[in-house]
């Protein structure tokens, strides 16, 4: 079957883009919210999630506005996903969106979990 694109979009209030983006590319950052651990060889990214290891490599950056991650492995091959930082003109908040994939009748799973781990994100950003 095959997996449809979505985007979803977070606002965040009072946080800075350098920030943001240290969460969204470095190993420590990622592992704070992302994926339980994270080793990062050049371009190459390993998540680990509870023992289960995908490999994913960055394939387009625009630092701090961009960056699109795409599995090399496993049932996801070939698909990637991507974060994009922007700000809000009318309130100036910060806006990060998020690109991804899920099989249709997994969809709202999909969001769910992001939605959760957009929360630890947030705590971890202290907001």
């Amino acid at each position: 079957m095959k997996k449809e694109k979505f985007h979803i979009e977070y606002v965040f209030d009072n946080v800075s883009n350098r920030s943001l983006w240290n969460h969204l590319t470095t190993a420590l950052g990622l592992s704070s919210w992302f994926a339980d651990d994270v080793e990062i060889n050049v371009n190459k990214y390993i998540f680990s999630w509870n023992k289960v290891r995908e490999e994913a490599e960055i394939v387009m950056v625009r630092p701090e506005v961009r960056v699109r991650y795409q599995w090399l492995d496993g049932e996801n091959k070939g698909y990637y996903f991507e974060f994009m930082i922007h700000s809000i003109e009318l309130t100036g908040a910060t806006a990060l969106e998020i690109t991804d994939f899920a099989d249709p009748d997994e969809k709202a799973d999909a969001i769910a979990l992001w939605d959760s781990q957009v929360e630890v994100l947030k705590r971890t950003l202290g907001i």
